[in-house]
């Protein structure tokens, strides 16, 4: 949840689903609209190997291959399978294999001996060794074991172990992971052990479709996404976060869009503005001085005096004329025209934050509705009445949750795209203004309905009579399917008529779900037997 809240704020945040905790219920009073985008999986330290392992699977079946060299193949594509196979598809299996370094051709006998039946000269160490202590990989290369040995070492000291490269000279191959293993393991155990950790981690850590949970501290957990898009996940831990990005979810907002105003937000980039405005830098030791007289000739605390209409140092004499050794009376316009650009900027600024601010001090007061809520149902459930189903007060609930995060985030969506910082040359001051127009109503109209909601949820409905809590009832589910349908219509129209013009490649958006942010499910799988050499026991905080 970096960047989101103040320290003092952070411990208050709360997610839709943590919102609503309890709350939940499978009859609704009116039709959800099922909720579209990528399905994902959250992978556990258990369930890690046997998800690699189906990727593995599929390619070694395809192209009839031993295990290291679809593993080679794969962590060179990323772990893209379908980008794998396209590639053998338009250049061949040849032009595959060679990039990736593995030396498998088609006519390679694979039941050569791994080991030479007479002594072998070693061409690193230039020692005549004998056959049984050297080592042929499956580029034909042999050295004697303890330079093998130390090749691997320093590899995977240095990080390299998840392509180990033979030592010949201009030789791409990969060397075999098995013989990897078992040379190292011999002198090194907990060096063997790093480097089945680090293939094992490379299905995450290679792998732009899997990545793991950012939450803190780290709950071992990894979130692997069907579809190569944008989109908001949710862990099994609860953690609610952008799969692009890693920070909490913050659709509408771009990654960039967010990234931005986070650091914005974050840093003293407006008080530098302020200071712009309300201060002058003395000549001399360049320290920002703030004007409280209406004497033109200031002194800075270091004694330097100068002139505070043009900034230029004088003497320390003046009159109602003039002040000594100095005079100034030329226009300045650069200079003129860089304070009241840095004023309406942070005017602009203020407007932007104040409301996102509101929108987030709302969205905080109103998680602890819930409570009230439940209290205000226990009650009426308790009570001699034909009104007994009272889901229509859990779905407004939710719907207020998820219509104020969409108006929360909107505020610095809007902030960047009308703004000149991100999309100057993209259009004319004219486009703008019409683009403007065009999400500022669509705005105003959600804003005024979730404000509606919002003051329906709050009425004592417990201590009225039954056909006011049934016209209480019948506001609360037309506002939320009104609030329901104008989420759906901004991010139609941010997709389609503000950013669907423009680079899109840049500032693609997590798609509305009505129902919320998607929750995880579990991989439920098993190692093979013959997997016993992976370690399970490994998690995110194990990385040397």
């Amino acid at each position: 949840m970096d960047d989101y809240f103040s320290s003092e704020e952070e411990e208050e945040y709360c997610s839709d689903r943590d919102a609503l905790d309890g709350l939940e219920n499978d009859d609704p009073d009116y039709d959800w609209v099922p909720p579209k985008g990528p399905s994902t999986k959250v992978i556990t330290k258990e369930s890690l190997l046997c998800a690699q392992r189906g990727d593995l699977r599929r390619v070694m079946e395809l192209l009839s291959l031993r295990e290291h060299h679809a593993r080679t193949l794969l962590i060179h594509h990323r772990w893209d399978v379908e980008k794998l196979l396209a590639v053998l598809v338009e250049r061949g299996k040849a032009c595959l294999f060679a990039n990736a370094g593995v030396p498998l051709t088609e006519d390679q006998d694979l039941s050569l001996p791994r080991h030479s039946t007479s002594t072998v000269m070693c061409d690193i160490c230039m020692e005549d060794i004998p056959g049984q202590i050297t080592t042929r990989m499956d580029c034909s290369h042999c050295y004697c074991n303890d330079c093998w040995t130390e090749h691997f070492v320093v590899k995977i000291n240095e990080g390299q172990s998840k392509r180990i490269k033979c030592m010949a000279h201009k030789c791409n191959a990969i060397c075999d992971e098995a013989i990897v293993r078992d040379l190292v393991r011999r002198r090194h155990p907990d060096l063997a052990n790093k480097f089945d950790r680090f293939l094992l981690e490379s299905y995450i850590e290679d792998n732009k479709m899997v990545k793991w949970c950012p939450s803190t501290p780290h709950c071992g957990n990894a979130i692997r996404i069907e579809e190569d898009e944008c989109c908001e996940v949710e862990c099994s831990c609860g953690l609610q976060f952008c799969f692009s990005c890693l920070s909490e979810p913050h659709s509408p907002c771009s990654c960039l869009m967010w990234e931005l105003w986070s650091k914005k937000c974050r840093d003293e980039s407006e008080t530098v503005n302020w200071i712009t405005v309300h201060t002058k830098p003395c000549p001399k030791c360049h320290k920002p001085v703030e004007k409280n007289g209406g004497c033109n000739l200031v002194s800075c605390i270091c004694g330097q005096a100068f002139c505070w209409l043009c900034g230029g140092a004088t003497g320390r004499d003046h009159t109602w004329s003039n002040i000594a050794g100095h005079s100034c009376g030329r226009y300045k316009e650069d200079q003129e025209q860089k304070s009241e650009r840095a004023k309406r900027d942070l005017y602009r600024y203020m407007h932007y934050h104040n409301r996102y601010k509101a929108h987030l001090d709302s969205f905080k007061l109103e998680n602890k509705l819930r409570e009230t809520i439940q209290e205000k149902v226990s009650v009426s459930e308790e009570k001699e009445s034909a009104l007994r189903d009272f889901t229509w007060v859990t779905n407004g609930l939710y719907r207020l949750f998820r219509s104020r995060r969409v108006l929360l985030y909107s505020y610095p969506f809007a902030f960047y795209m009308f703004g000149e910082e991100l999309f100057t040359d993209e259009m004319t001051d004219e486009q703008r203004e019409i683009k403007q127009h065009l999400f500022e109503d669509q705005q105003q109209q959600l804003e005024a309905n979730v404000e509606r909601l919002s003051k329906f949820l709050e009425e004592p409905f417990d201590e009225y009579d039954e056909k006011k809590v049934m016209d209480v009832r019948m506001h609360v589910i037309n506002l939320s399917v009104v609030t329901d349908t104008l989420c759906r219509k901004m991010y139609e129209c941010i997709e389609t008529d503000l950013l669907g013009c423009l680079a899109l490649g840049t500032h693609n958006i997590a798609p509305y779900k009505s129902k919320g942010i998607e929750r995880a499910a579990a991989l439920n799988a098993k190692a093979d037997e013959s997997d016993k050499y992976l370690p399970l026991d490994f998690g995110k905080a194990d990385l040397v």
